[in-house]
């Protein structure tokens, strides 16, 4: 493959993560020392960026900053939620988009993002290949989610889970110690589709008096007479009771427990916005059981708790990132790099290659075998899966006034050189 000499540019998209930093400031580093890649650009708040050509200069960032954003959460590049179209339905964004690469003589990017973030880098690569404009595109994998196909977990997810398994066991002692007065406590995490954050969380049960006592996922439904009985249950055992529940409980009939059907908000892509499940349960447990109940609703501070962020974690999403720089700079376009786990016991993971494609129309749920036959805990080999991803943690920095200090990109914007202002959405 003839060596490609040209600009390089990077993006951020969907919801921030502790560690999606790291993978930036892999792809950063590793683009600065490829010889072959000559600028760096960053676009401001992902595909948005391109399409309004507001980009600016990762080249004339001091080398403090960019190793700053292995240690500073959520996304320093800016993100953003917009969804493209079909080529078929919308070509203008498309054309846009690569009038804006020309234009800066950008023959890398790279998109930092889950599924929808993979789709779009995907109809990017197909389109340059069909006008014959020498790009190559890569996507580094991020999601709390974990729900991404063709990679073994996601950078994102092991903070996330570190973070709220310990949250909920400091709940727990909480509810442990006013057992005779807060009796239950609800804990809520994200999860719309797939219940990898609420069962990597139930971890945090090591013994019969630790939370969470009871873990249900949306993959298998949810029936109010059941929880009643298991919580019921657990109450006459324990004297206390904490459920971990993820937001996108649904019934039998496949509905949300939070709300009737069509009365769901949406985001930009589409995707049902959810919360609430934690004040429902609550509603449940106080008129069906009778029991004093209090919920605790995490909310994005789950997303972004660099300090308690997993190594692992931050180690890996800059591997991700670092990996599509050298499979682009060899040649390489229209995958994500995925994480391979080559070991449990020692864990130990490498990289591979997925087409972007499978990506984007995959989505990855959590296994049957990972709930117990009940359908409300976790199972040894859903431990099993999720520990090796929490060790270590992220060494900070923290300030005169004891708290960290995160860095910020100066931006220095380049200049447009299309000589066009660019209307979303038209």
């Amino acid at each position: 493959m003839a060596k490609l000499r040209g600009n390089a540019l990077v993006a951020q998209s969907g919801g921030p993560t502790t560690v999606i930093n790291s993978s930036l400031c892999g792809i950063i580093e590793e683009c600065l020392k490829s010889g072959d890649i000559e600028l760096v650009y960053g676009a401001h708040n992902g595909i948005i960026g391109v399409l309004t050509e507001d980009l600016f200069d990762i080249t004339k960032e001091s080398p403090e900053v960019i190793r700053g954003l292995r240690r500073t959460p959520s996304a320093a590049a800016g993100s953003c939620r917009y969804k493209l179209k079909n080529p078929q339905e919308n070509r203008r964004d498309y054309d846009r988009i690569l009038e804006v690469f020309k234009a800066h003589d950008i023959r890398y990017f790279f998109y930092i993002g889950g599924n929808d973030s993979m789709d779009t880098a995907d109809k990017v690569a197909k389109l340059a290949g069909e006008i014959d404009y020498e790009l190559r595109v890569m996507g580094a994998p991020k999601t709390i989610d974990n729900d991404l196909a063709e990679t073994d977990h996601t950078p994102g997810y092991g903070s996330e889970v570190k973070y709220l398994a310990t949250m909920t066991m400091e709940s727990g002692r909480d509810t442990e110690a006013l057992y005779t007065f807060d009796t239950c406590t609800i804990v809520e995490a994200m999860g719309r589709n797939a219940g990898w954050i609420a069962a990597g969380a139930g971890v945090a049960h090591r013994n019969t008096l630790d939370a969470p006592h009871l873990v249900y996922v949306p993959e298998i439904a949810f029936s109010i007479e059941r929880f009643v009985a298991d919580v019921k249950q657990t109450h006459k055992e324990l004297g206390m009771v904490v459920v971990l529940a993820s937001e996108g409980l649904k019934d039998d009939s496949g509905e949300y427990i939070t709300t009737q059907k069509g009365q769901l908000a949406r985001d930009s892509f589409g995707h049902v916005q959810l919360g609430g499940v934690a004040e429902t349960l609550k509603n449940i447990v106080e008129q069906e059981v009778g029991l004093k109940c209090r919920y605790n609703k995490p909310g994005t501070a789950q997303r972004n708790a660099m300090h308690f962020a997993s190594l692992t974690d931050s180690n890996e999403a800059y591997m991700v990132g670092a990996e599509a720089v050298r499979h682009a700079v060899k040649g390489g376009s229209g995958k994500m790099v995925t994480i391979v786990r080559e070991s449990n016991n020692p864990y130990r993971a490498g990289t591979g290659l997925a087409p972007l494609a499978a990506v984007a129309n995959g989505e990855k749920f959590l296994p049957r075998e990972f709930m117990n036959e009940a359908g409300n805990h976790i199972t040894d080999e859903c431990r099993d899966y999720v520990l090796p991803l929490l060790k270590g943690e992220v060494p900070i920095e923290v300030g005169p006034d004891g708290l960290p200090e995160y860095v910020r990109f100066e931006r220095r914007k380049v200049a447009p050189r299309t000589g066009k202002t660019y209307q979303l959405g038209g």
